[in-house]
């Protein structure tokens, strides 16, 4: 889903890698990051919203996770390595 132009606000978090076979992003995260949040995925070319359904921390499901870890999360279009996460209002 496109989004309008507004700021995005404070980075949450980077992706490190982008598995394309499983529409998963690797994510370095520097804030808290919960399953149901609102996210948007920011880069070059990719501007994404969606809600977080699922996140894995070394590849157990969790709820929740914290800055430092990282996470694989689920998205629902083409992202890219370096694109950077917000938290969406």
């Amino acid at each position: 889903m496109m989004s309008d132009t507004k700021d995005p606000g404070e980075p949450i978090g980077r992706i490190s890698h982008y598995y394309s076979h499983l529409s998963v992003a690797a994510i370095h995260l520097d804030a808290p990051l919960t399953v149901g949040q609102r996210i948007r995925i920011k880069g070059h070319t990719t501007d994404l919203v969606q809600t977080v359904e699922s996140l894995e921390v070394e590849h157990r499901h969790v709820e929740r996770a914290v800055p430092g870890e990282d996470v694989a999360l689920k998205v629902q279009d083409h992202v890219r390595d370096h694109d950077v996460i917000y938290a969406e209002p």
